[in-house]
């Protein structure tokens, strides 16, 4: 359903009246489109330590202009801030405020990443509160930005340099229009797996996909945005969704695959159909789900249980399959629909947030059983996205819960998509266990 809130708020002379009341005035988000730059502009690096050259470098090979200064005035698309050997909290000071110096030469939908280390790796009290204080500075950060601007971390496993080729893959997704929707979070690259970093226009090409859920909705543009990265693409749905599969699945020049994902032969099916038309399956999109919403005191068992089969225990037995078969690739990806419901809980959805954060817990607990592995599995918690099934939502309810984030509005389906298709591809394979929030920043959990 269109925002036509925003839409007003950025046409004359109503953009007027809304500056004079005070009023949200989101703005169109940069979204990604072929063809068109990375980055709106010259990228400034800011760090002291060897690894910020590393970081330059990576930024250069891509043909960006880097700068470690600006002139005055000269406006900026980007600003990547290294703090990667971070000691003690007198360090931050540099860096965040020369970076506070220039903000205002920030373009709208311009993009602030900082590269630093968690807090898990470190020993001495000082390291653990600098690097935390990171977490608090740039959530903040990315409060204040305006114009569609968003802010975000990048955290460095200690093994792990920033020439790593996660490092560079997790840039490329931050800075590009692909991550419009995902403000004020953290990736985690904890090893150094993955492909080098470099950009490429096909990320998935020759890699096979599987995406549950595909006939409608958020489905239907994941199977679009991983067909438009080079994946084959097989869609799967539930019967009677089958004449909007087809149609879904032939779009792309995929397969379509009527399946019940709650079916007890639902993987055996799935795999069978990956081995026979392409040879292996390499990513499995579990993007299948239902809501069946009531006040807990007004729930009934059918409600409860249909939820909690379709949102989380499906994807337990489909993974215990997946993972126990010679048929999905050694270097597979796996990932998941959780909900930010699934982190903050919502009112009505008892039990709907507890599916999601089972699968949140199953991400986790899976990748500590995947370590060591070239394989990875990893959650993607969507926010406040508009979809037929927002659009169902009480006007002014609908209108709260898009002004709630930084971004003050909802995110699109496509948004939730391109983060898919990043934890979906090789330069990802050093994210694994890792919850990436696509929600705008949205004003609920951390």
């Amino acid at each position: 359903m269109a925002d036509t809130y925003l839409k007003l708020v950025n046409a004359q002379p109503l953009d007027r009246v809304a500056k004079a009341a005070g009023l949200p005035r989101p703005v169109p988000l940069r979204r990604y489109v072929s063809g068109e730059p990375l980055v709106p502009g010259p990228v400034l690096v800011l760090g002291s330590s060897p690894g910020t050259q590393a970081v330059a470098s990576i930024l250069l090979e891509w043909n960006l202009d880097v700068r470690r200064h600006l002139r005055p005035k000269e406006k900026f698309g980007a600003a990547v801030v290294i703090l990667d050997e971070l000691r003690d909290p007198a360090q931050l000071s540099g860096a965040f405020l020369e970076l506070g110096s220039v903000l205002r030469q920030l373009r709208p939908g311009g993009r602030v990443i900082t590269i630093s280390r968690p807090t898990a790796g470190a020993t001495a009290p000082q390291t653990a509160a600098a690097r935390h204080a990171v977490d608090g500075a740039l959530r903040s950060l990315a409060k204040e930005l305006r114009g569609g601007a968003t802010a975000n971390g990048i955290l460095l496993g200690d093994d792990v340099q920033t020439d790593a080729s996660g490092v560079g893959a997790a840039l490329e997704f931050l800075l590009s229009g692909k991550s419009a929707y995902v403000d004020g979070q953290f990736i985690t690259i904890g090893t150094s797996a993955g492909t080098q970093a470099r950009r490429r226009s096909a990320p998935l090409a020759g890699r096979t996909a599987v995406v549950t859920g595909a006939a409608r909705g958020i489905g239907a543009e994941i199977v679009r945005v991983l067909h438009r990265d080079g994946a084959h693409i097989i869609a799967v749905d539930v019967p009677a969704a089958g004449e909007q599969l087809a149609a879904v699945a032939n779009g792309v020049g995929g397969t379509a695959l009527q399946v019940d994902v709650t079916a007890p032969d639902a993987a055996g099916r799935i795999l069978r159909h990956a081995a026979t038309r392409y040879g292996s399956l390499d990513i499995m999109v579990h993007n299948a789900g239902i809501t069946r919403d009531r006040l807990l005191a007004n729930m009934d068992p059918a409600r409860w249980n249909s939820v909690l089969a379709v949102n989380l225990e499906s994807q337990l037995r489909i993974n215990e399959e997946l993972l126990a078969s010679g048929d999905f690739s050694s270097a597979g990806s796996i990932v998941c629909l959780a909900s930010t419901s699934g982190i903050a809980g919502n009112r009505g959805q008892t039990n709907y947030a507890a599916s999601k954060a089972g699968v949140i817990g199953m991400v986790r607990a899976t990748a500590d059983a995947l370590g060591g592995s070239a394989r990875s599995i990893n959650a993607v918690a969507p926010g406040f996205i508009e979809t037929d099934m927002t659009a169902k939502i009480p006007f002014a309810t609908r209108e709260v819960a898009r002004r709630l984030s930084s971004l003050q509005q909802g995110g699109l389906p496509v948004d939730v998509a391109e983060a898919v298709a990043f934890l979906a591809s090789a330069g990802s394979a050093g994210v694994n266990g890792q919850v990436l929030r696509v929600c705008g920043q949205n004003l609920v959990g951390a």
